[in-house]
């Protein structure tokens, strides 16, 4: 047993946050740690590494107990470069290496008892070597730097790194440690899929306990056999992965609706055997029987509803052409550095296309440049973009959150305002406060309805899913799923992008590669190219050299491109004559001979238009 909960009971003000608690965590347990925006998690995991002290019970600790904890925002602070901040924690084995290296120096020059005494300290040393694995701190250094992203920023000095980035050095110091239990906060915050996948293999095999808070559902599918949920300051323990848990759950919870009906059932009838024969002489003692076992029985609470969900539904007025966003032989740059050169992207009417790729390739900075009036942006007719930002700076914190949403939307009622803002999980008391005054996931859910109303035919999602708890997301994901609508996106979490891209486009090395086809299928792909580890990946212009192509290649590459520029170009011509036709169609009146004409022209362009399209599909493929 590491840790075990006896009854504990925390409270702020009074008011508590944890009310008898008990579990245990045992040794290499794997366990999630579950509950909503606001139940008090951070609360527990610091009432279990001794941060707070319970009001009531107790929090027992094995004793010598090595426990490692990573905060949401707890960075790594040190001035030094990253590689020495990962040297400190093999301190000791670099001192038995020298320590090694000093009685194997004195042997060269001892004899007899001298020599006796040197060689059963180097035989100690040698054990403790190969017990601790000291030979081998560089390459451990050097496989979780390369896997967590740091494979080239050995050097840098830690001060000089941002936040996020801080935080992911400490998660690396962590598993360099290799604590007996290792405590998770969102250990998948700031990491992009790469590293994701790298650091899931990581703790498949890591030899300690790990308990994990996380909104990261393959994360917790990946890693864990147990779970722990916090809801209405009750902790529940689950068997099994997210996935199992909520099934388990559905199911006791349908089983405790149908025990406290039963209960119901059985008092009514009691009760109503008791009122009838009470006062009846040939029946009052067997209805003074009932009364005695009406007394006796344990009566059930009544269960607590499962909180209501946030409800989204996007919708939209017109739908908009085929072609609803193109953009041509562009360069994308952002901080002095080249992300894409000579690059073309294409979005058709109902895709859902996701943009993936690790951090820093640029994935938010092309969204932004689609979304922009540059001149290689061409949008379809029609179209009517939404466009939800990461970080929400569209809203004023200084604003009522009413005001903040219905000043934007002053053509609906202020009840139809209220209701929706309800849907999106902000209560009565929610929406009169100021925006800074909310929580993260409370200002997304704003920021969400506030995009609802917008009623875009065309989302643009740039990590939509940030500070979202688990029910929102899936109720999100949903939303998403039933819009018939086009949309184009950028998570990191990936169940959510299984759940909906039906298109994917890749960013890396300087390159954009379009998949058509779903997530899962997608990263099927990816690994049966089985790519290179993280560490071992070439710079990017090593990378331009081996993918060399001969002259002629690159001709018909530039062939390739121009034919389907120039079809996209036709496409866009033969929408807008069809549109045309279709209005002079409309005001033909009794004219049969001009209708019929015009009938011809538009099927002689459909057929045009279905001849480019199949074209299209086969270049592009």
């Amino acid at each position: 047993m590491l840790v075990t909960f006896e009854n504990v009971t925390f409270g702020y003000l009074g008011v508590p946050v944890a009310e008898n608690v008990n579990f245990s965590l045992h040794e290499k347990e794997r366990v999630g740690f579950l509950g909503g925006n606001g139940e008090g998690k951070t609360t527990v995991l610091k009432l279990l590494t001794g941060q707070l002290t319970p009001d009531r019970g107790a929090v027992i600790r094995k004793r010598d107990l090595t426990l490692g904890y990573l905060e949401q925002t707890g960075g790594f602070t040190a001035d030094c470069t990253v590689y020495g901040a990962m040297e400190e924690v093999f301190a000791e084995d670099k001192l038995l290496l020298e320590h090694l290296n000093q009685t194997q120096l004195a042997m060269a020059h001892a004899d007899g008892e001298a020599f006796a005494a040197l060689a059963a300290r180097q035989e100690s040393l040698l054990k403790r070597i190969a017990a601790r694995d000291s030979y081998h701190t560089d390459v451990r250094i050097r496989t979780v730097l390369g896997g967590m992203g740091f494979g080239d920023r050995y050097t840098q000095n830690v001060a000089t790194m941002s936040g996020g980035e801080r935080t992911k050095l400490k998660l690396c110091r962590l598993l360099l440690e290799e604590p007996e239990l290792l405590v998770l906060d969102e250990p998948t915050n700031h990491l992009d899929v790469s590293t994701l996948f790298w650091l899931e293999d990581y703790l498949s095999s890591y030899k300690g306990a790990l308990l994990i808070v996380s909104h990261d559902r393959y994360f917790l599918d990946r890693l864990t056999t147990r779970t722990l949920e916090l809801e209405n300051g009750k902790l529940t323990s689950y068997k099994g992965n997210y996935s199992h848990y909520k099934i388990l759950k559905e199911e006791a919870r349908k089983a405790e609706e149908r025990a406290y009906e039963k209960q119901c059932e059985e008092i009514a009838k009691l009760q109503t055997y008791v009122d009838k024969n009470i006062v009846r002489a040939t029946t009052a003692s067997s209805a003074q029987s009932r009364v005695k076992q009406l007394e006796r029985m344990q009566r059930m609470q009544k269960p607590v509803p499962p909180k209501r969900p946030p409800v989204f539904a996007f919708s939209y007025d017109e739908k908009p052409y085929e072609c609803v966003l193109r953009a041509q032989a562009f360069d994308l740059a952002a901080g002095g550095k080249t992300l894409l050169s000579d690059a073309s992207f294409t979005l058709m009417r109902g895709q859902k296309c996701a943009i993936v790729g690790d951090n820093g390739t640029g994935k938010t900075t092309l969204l932004k440049f689609l979304l922009s009036a540059d001149p290689h942006v061409v949008r379809g007719r029609y179209t009517r973009f939404a466009y939800y930002d990461q970080e929400n700076s569209r809203l004023d914190p200084e604003e009522n959150v009413l005001d903040a949403f219905w000043g934007t939307h002053r053509g609906m009622s202020l009840t139809d305002a209220r209701a929706l803002l309800a849907r999106a999980g902000l209560d009565a008391e929610d929406v009169q406060k100021k925006v800074k005054e909310l929580s993260g996931g409370l200002k997304a859910k704003l920021a969400l309805a506030l995009l609802e109303a917008e009623r875009g035919n065309v989302l643009v999602l740039d990590e939509p899913t940030n500070h979202l708890d688990l029910p929102a997301r899936e109720a999100l994901e949903t939303a998403l799923k039933a819009f018939d609508g086009t949309l184009l996106f950028v998570s990191h979490d990936r169940r959510f992008t299984e759940a909906i891209a039906n298109r994917i486009v890749c960013l890396e090395y300087g390159s954009m590669t379009a998949f058509d086809g779903d997530y899962a299928a997608f990263l099927a792909q990816r690994r049966s190219a089985s790519p290179a580890p993280v560490s071992e990946r070439a710079p990017q212009k090593e990378h331009a050299a081996a993918g060399y192509r001969s002259k002629e290649e690159r001709a018909k590459d530039a062939q390739k491109r121009s034919r389907i520029r120039e079809i996209e170009a036709r496409l866009s011509a033969l929408e807008e004559e069809q549109a045309a036709l279709q209005e002079s169609l409309s005001s033909c009146g009794r004219d049969f001979r001009r209708a019929q004409e015009i009938t011809a022209q538009l099927a002689a362009l459909s057929e045009e238009s279905d001849r480019l399209y199949e074209e299209y599909g086969a270049l592009i493929d």
